[in-house]
């Protein structure tokens, strides 16, 4: 694979000529709606002539909703070493509650892809948000704990998962031992049936970092009790924060290296997020909302506003501006530029792979560029 940055004056035919390839390919490996508009700054995945093949193993991890198209997950499903069902709630009383849309499909066609399904275990209150309260009474309670775990490893067992990723958040500083000696004994039940259990960390750079996001998470003794850490490393830019880049390099860098210093590299995997934002303008804290866009729609927009694709090689992420109806708007948003960073990322420091949030809208040149650069593990 080779990535083409579009130039004023290129168009997919002269692209092709010039690289001496079918035009099909380009138009396929990027998406590309007819009649095939191009963005100056625009960054192609080209498919040219090649002996090379990869040779580290990563394994690969996808988060996913029910309500996930079916042609979407049996497009990427080939790419992922696991897939990670969102997602499992659970009562005060230790009782599990599953999505609300039946996942079994879901589960089904995953093992036909000799991809893992993972259980993905998150405490949700009754209005959809985490809720600290009901993390404090669980782990707190060796009782409700216990009928908590044995449910889980029920369910892992008569619906055909095999794995279960903890993805708890806003955990008090307080129930920081606690929640590690938690994520243990889910380790030690769901290991007996044969299977790994993951934990997603939020992305901390210090051991004190402040911020109910981060001083529940200890790294050390959550990289100890679980099979495996997945690092969060995104939401710098977000909905209700100023625009800027969803996962700029340079912090998600920094996040590796605190973690290298507390966790195995070989339990490490960078989290990727497929997704970007359009910030409506001025941005007001407290009363601007971003809008999620994928990021094939981040490139329709560019080229529906006749703007120019821009890239910031700190962050390693692209963005523009664009004006629509009077109001002015910034967008940041992943390619295969910003792509190939994190990826080189998992390369430099030899991580264990890398998992993504999420995966409800396909972004085919990111996953034909991580077959280029890495093979994929699969159970």
């Amino acid at each position: 694979m080779q990535i083409h940055v579009v130039t004023s004056g290129d168009t997919v035919y002269s692209i092709a000529s010039a690289y001496q390839i079918p035009a099909d390919t380009i138009i396929y490996n990027n998406q590309l709606i007819y009649p095939y508009t191009l963005v100056i700054g625009q960054a192609l995945l080209l498919s040219v002539p090649s002996t090379y093949t990869p040779e580290a193993t990563v394994v690969t991890n996808g988060y996913a909703y029910p309500f996930i198209n079916t042609w979407v997950l049996d497009q990427t499903l080939p790419y992922l070493s696991r897939l990670s069902i969102f997602s499992y709630g659970f009562t005060l009383e230790g009782d599990l509650i599953p999505p609300a849309i039946n996942d079994d499909f879901m589960i089904t066609r995953a093992l036909e892809t000799g991809t893992a399904p993972f259980l993905t275990l998150t405490p949700f209150d009754a209005s959809g948000r985490f809720s600290n309260y009901l993390i404090t009474r669980t782990i707190n309670d060796p009782q409700v704990q216990a009928r908590l775990i044995e449910n889980l490893a029920a369910t892992v067992s008569e619906k055909g998962f095999q794995g279960v990723d903890i993805d708890f958040e806003y955990i008090l500083a307080s129930d920081r031992i606690a929640f590690a000696d938690f994520v243990a004994q889910v380790r030690a039940a769901i290991n007996a049936l044969g299977y790994p259990v993951t934990v997603a960390l939020a992305p901390k750079t210090s051991d004190d970092q402040p911020g109910l996001l981060y001083e529940g998470k200890d790294y050390a003794r959550l990289g100890e009790a679980a099979d495996e850490v997945l690092l969060m490393t995104y939401e710098w830019g977000y909905t209700y924060g100023p625009p800027m880049a969803v996962a700029p390099i340079n912090n998600v860098r920094r996040v590796v290296e605190y973690a290298l210093t507390r966790i195995p590299r070989e339990k490490i995997n960078l989290g990727i997020p497929n997704y970007g934002y359009d910030w409506p303008l001025p941005f007001v804290s407290g009363v601007t909302a971003a809008t999620t866009i994928g990021n094939i729609e981040a490139v329709t927009i560019a080229a529906a506003n006749n703007v120019p694709i821009q890239f910031d090689e700190t962050a390693m992420s692209p963005f523009f501006t664009y004006s629509a109806n009077g109001i002015q708007h910034e967008v940041w948003f992943e390619d295969v530029r910003s792509m190939q960073a994190k990826f080189d990322l998992v390369t430099e420091y030899q991580l264990h792979g890398m998992g993504y949030w999420q995966i409800m809208r396909f972004f085919r040149g990111n996953w034909l560029l991580l077959a280029d650069q890495f093979q994929i593990g699969k159970s």
